[in-house]
């Protein structure tokens, strides 16, 4: 007989699948829902300090069973926030984990660095768990790719932890433009002022810049697994506190630059509303610092898009350093200050200019006085419902069929992640990138290498997806 645990699993993956393909909306799929709301999903982490914060939250209405760690310090880092966390059980192995109690656990939060968000991700999914996964979603293209396919194979409610996707802004955005507020939007430009890089202080912290490549190597922490730390990535490296616990990011081995960390929040917004999905190109136009080892101080990327359906081909440009006003085009009837804000987007249409913020949220018109008038005038009617709770909360609804799939499912996340990582690539390689969503990189073949990477023997996951 099936353990009862596994029973009720299949019971939540069946409401949750049925809830998404019928499109429900919030109020009718609980109507409609045999689940009752108060019954708690069975939760694990992989990936318990840092960026987890964000899980412990919203999933403390849930039973938290299983966490793994390859750092058992940062397994307690949290405890303070999330006292389940001393009743769940501990692995240092996530892989272990799922094999001891895949049966018992609905649904796993992912926390880890990017280059274990694919290996973890699909793990679960294989299991049939459902699964969000911290942005971006994968660290190379291939990755995302699969777990698109992976989505549709196992039939789970996913989700990409980017916050914005959930405020009312981004929505608010979407219905203007397509209100036809900005007329054609032909230019886009999301930027965050840097750069990243901060002097190394002794402390092993969020984007500290070592003095050499690879950094020097450092005593390993007795709690941590430096060879699990590492998980599928091909590499010699040796323990450097530059790594972990938190500056990975910008060591294109485990993570994509600023590109990875902020650009996924800020182009939410442009990515999602005017579907820039599958660039014709990709250009590095310019750049300060950096190799293919590490990120830059500061960029500027364009990416190149085709005719989509009624939309004339656009251009959108990624930029990041010191000096904001002399990388992005100030508006001449910019009305909100002296200078651009330090992060956010413009929207560039030949009847209105528009921006947000760094996670798409706060719409507005480049002019004060025109916003002034635009909302004197009514907005177009919300046409998007609101989400209530942002990204896990809006996932567990789904688990529990009280509310649609959530906006940031697999079949969004992976073609804007792709479009990230097309950024992520070129530059880290400079130049142009041509690119064919069927036969990769076109220009410059030898890239595709890091489409798809080698793995470490025994993380090979996925490839049967592709047969």
């Amino acid at each position: 007989m099936m353990p009862k645990a596994m029973n009720r699993r299949k019971f939540l993956k069946a409401s949750a699948a049925s809830a998404v393909g019928a499109g429900l909306a919030p109020n009718i799929a609980m109507g409609q829902s045999t689940q009752s709301a108060n019954d708690k999903l069975n939760i694990a982490m992989i990936g318990a300090g840092n960026i987890a914060g964000m899980a412990y939250g919203p999933c403390s209405t849930e039973n938290l069973v299983a966490i793994a760690d390859v750092d058992e310090k940062m397994m307690f880092q949290k405890v303070d926030e999330a006292p389940q966390i001393k009743k769940a059980k501990k692995f240092k192995d996530f892989r272990v984990m799922l094999d001891k109690m895949g049966k018992h656990i609905d649904a796993v939060c992912i926390n880890t660095p990017d280059h274990t968000h694919f290996v973890a991700t699909i793990a679960a999914m294989e299991r049939g768990i459902h699964v969000i996964t911290q942005k971006p979603l994968t660290h190379n293209i291939w990755e995302a790719q699969t777990l698109q396919k992976a989505k549709h194979k196992y039939n789970v409610v996913t989700n990409m932890a980017v916050q914005g996707h959930t405020y009312p802004g981004i929505r608010q955005m979407r219905e203007w433009v397509e209100a036809d507020v900005f007329g054609q939007i032909t230019e886009i430009h999301s930027w965050r002022k840097g750069p990243p890089w901060r002097p190394d202080d002794g402390e092993s912290n969020y984007w500290r810049k070592p003095s050499e490549f690879p950094p020097p190597a450092t005593p390993k922490p007795s709690s941590l697994d430096w060879d699990l730390w590492k998980g599928p990535v091909v590499t010699d490296l040796p323990y450097s506190r530059f790594y972990h616990p938190s500056g990975w990011r910008g060591h294109y081995a485990f993570g994509n630059g600023l590109i990875g960390d902020w650009m996924v929040h800020i182009a939410d917004g442009p990515v999602w509303i005017l579907d820039l999905y599958d660039p014709v190109a990709v250009e590095l136009e310019w750049i300060e610092g950096g190799n293919k080892w590490i990120a830059p101080d500061a960029s500027r990327v364009r990416w190149d898009f085709e005719r989509r359906g009624d939309k004339k081909p656009c251009t959108f440009y990624w930029h990041h350093g010191p000096d904001v006003d002399k990388l992005t085009p100030k508006p001449e009837n910019w009305s909100w200050g002296d200078h651009l804000p330090d992060h956010g987007t413009l929207y560039f249409g030949d009847k209105q200019i528009g921006y947000t913020d760094e996670r798409s949220n706060k719409p507005r018109l480049a002019s004060r006085e025109d916003t002034r008038d635009f909302k004197r005038s009514g907005y177009p009617d919300e046409k998007y419902p609101r989400v209530e709770g942002g990204p896990y909360k809006e996932w567990i609804r789904a688990i529990k069929q009280l509310g649609p799939e959530p906006g940031a499912n697999f079949d969004y996340a992976t073609p804007f992640t792709v479009t990230a990582l097309l950024g992520a690539l070129v530059t880290r390689f400079g130049g142009r990138i041509e690119w064919d969503p069927v036969k990769g990189i076109t220009n410059r073949p030898e890239l595709n290498t890091y489409i798809k990477p080698e793995v470490v023997p025994g993380w090979e996951y996925g490839n049967e997806l592709w047969t």
